[in-house]
């Protein structure tokens, strides 16, 4: 997959945001009236696309009726040890930036806490977590 394209009311938050998760600008661009970029990180790349008069973005965690896009997820297995620690460490990065810069920052939204789940023969640390317009992210942690 080359990338996947997320919309955002305000592009500079969430290069703000998305930057605190690892990921790392690659390219700016316009797209017909409006800014975009292209980030990678976590092993992937994301387009950020600024939308102007934003609406807001359905709540497709909490919905369970919602059809559509769910979510991006991204694997953290071979990059840290356990699940709980990474976000807890997120949640403090963020609150931090946010006491710094509440005009950029909000403390980190947590959609599901750190869980185990098995799919297969394989189990999973999994948790959930809000990008700065409320889309759900997954991150992943294969534990056996």
């Amino acid at each position: 997959m080359h990338h996947a394209s997320i919309r955002t009311a305000n592009i500079h938050r969430a290069i703000a945001f998305y930057e605190r998760l690892g990921f790392t600008v690659i390219e700016r661009f316009t797209t017909g009236y409006t800014l975009a970029c292209w980030m990678q990180g976590l092993g992937g790349r994301i387009e950020l696309i600024q939308i102007p008069e934003p609406k807001p973005a359905p709540d497709a965690f909490n919905d369970e009726h919602y059809v559509g896009y769910y979510h991006l997820s991204f694997d953290l297995t071979e990059s840290i040890r356990d699940l709980p620690t990474w976000l807890n460490d997120l949640k403090i990065t963020f609150s931090k930036a946010a006491q710094q810069d509440p005009e950029q920052f909000n403390p980190l939204k947590i959609l599901l806490e750190p869980t185990q789940q098995q799919i297969g023969d394989r189990v999973y640390e999994v948790t959930f977590i809000a990008d700065t317009d409320g889309l759900p992210l997954e991150f992943i942690r294969v534990m056996n």
